[in-house]
């Protein structure tokens, strides 16, 4: 059978999904001699030893079988202490579910709220695995373009709300953002929790950056859902390890959400992971318990890498962006830059550094393109000065 009829036998979702132009970026860059990769979104540092140990130990000690469908309980009850401290208020184990990954647990939501035709309103530039997940599962994704004015973006809510129809099931929002690092006031969450209330669709939240907040005030975290609504109300919150502890390999994530969603997130993990090893979520468990000082490393080397960044880029010519709020990334426009995607390989073959086009992240991303600068210091020094120099020798597409 050929090619094309071996094609043509697939589902139009899967045929048709386009790549991702991060993972294009990087699969044409690691060929690269000598490449600085900024494409992908995680940090520098390796899982620290301490989570790693009782990992490493649970699985030499034969904890190797399935597991708990919803999260060993010693995980779902450090979720609970975890937000409890950092949220000044109590929270239950039971409205936690371990996923194998962050993308699982956005899987697990598109799955239990959305079926064919049904709309999610999405604010971009975004991630571009939300839009992904949804058309992959039927349904669609409505692309809401931020606004970026005066150096800054924006989120007009009534062009937000306005996008809602009768076939919206949620208004996802992702705070802090990826890729442009804006972060949602307590009062712009407010009034995203008021309108689903009236419209009785769901929040569907994103805060796995909420901890990488440049605030001026002394903030650990940023404003988030859940200082706003009720355990038991129609929020979905997906989150993971992987930002905060240095974890992206590990894939085990969580969703947060009402008890009464217990039997269904369980049938959803059952027919699509079967669980998540017992063994990593012991590394998990201990991230949690002993790990809130090396997010405290992280964020304030986060936020040292940003300063440096914003210093290196902010004088030349050609560039625009915000100094972001959140999450560790820059994302930047190119005066008359048109194709973000034939930039970044010529970046990548021109000045060996690589970076992600913002033609991926959605309705409003072309012309821009994002770094990731949670890294070591010497190779993102190295990284900016090569851009800045083949700026100023070549320009974009």
């Amino acid at each position: 059978m050929t090619d094309e009829k071996l094609l043509a036998a697939l589902t139009p979702q899967a045929r048709n999904e386009p790549d991702s132009g991060i993972v294009k970026a990087a699969m044409y860059g690691f060929t690269v001699p000598g490449i600085i990769p900024l494409w992908s979104g995680e940090g520098n540092q390796p899982t620290p030893e301490a989570f790693a140990r009782p990992a490493a130990e649970a699985l030499l000690n034969g904890e190797t079988f399935y597991t708990w469908q919803r999260g060993i309980p010693e995980l779902r009850d450090a979720l609970a202490r975890y937000h409890t401290r950092n949220f000044g208020r109590s929270f239950e184990p039971e409205n936690f579910f371990v996923t194998s990954g962050g993308m699982h647990a956005i899987q697990t939501i598109v799955q239990m709220i959305t079926s064919d035709g049904d709309e999610i309103v999405l604010p971009t530039p975004a991630w571009p695995n939300y839009a992904g997940a949804l058309r992959i599962s039927g349904a669609k994704p409505v692309e809401v373009p931020m606004n970026f004015a005066n150096g800054k973006w924006t989120l007009d809510l009534d062009r937000l709300f306005d996008a809602v129809t009768e076939r919206t099931r949620a208004i996802a929002l992702n705070s802090p953002s990826n890729p442009v690092g804006w972060t949602a006031t307590r009062d712009e969450l407010v009034a995203v929790r008021d309108f689903c209330r009236r419209r009785g669709i769901w929040i569907f939240a994103d805060e796995v950056y909420t901890r990488f907040y440049y605030g001026d005030n002394g903030e650990t975290r940023a404003p988030s859902f859940l200082d706003i609504c009720e355990d038991e109300e129609q929020l979905l919150l997906a989150n993971t390890f992987s930002k905060n502890w240095a974890m992206t390999g590990w894939r085990v994530g969580w969703l947060q959400a009402p008890k009464a969603l217990g039997p269904a997130i369980e049938r959803i993990v059952q027919v699509s992971s079967s669980g998540t090893p017992a063994f990593l979520q012991r590394g998990c468990v201990a991230a949690l318990d002993h790990g809130d000082a090396f997010i405290e490393r992280q964020v304030l080397m986060a936020r040292h890498r940003r300063d440096l960044t914003v210093l290196m880029l902010k004088e030349l010519p050609g560039l625009q962006f915000e100094v972001p709020q959140g999450a560790f990334y820059l994302f930047f426009g190119i005066d008359g830059m048109t194709d973000s995607a034939a930039t970044v390989r010529r970046l990548i073959d021109e000045a060996k550094v690589g970076f992600a086009p913002g033609s991926t992240f959605g309705a409003g991303g072309e012309g821009h393109l994002r770094m990731c600068y949670l890294k070591d210091l010497g190779p993102l020094e190295e990284a900016l000065g090569r851009f800045v120099d083949w700026m100023r020798r070549h320009g974009p597409v």
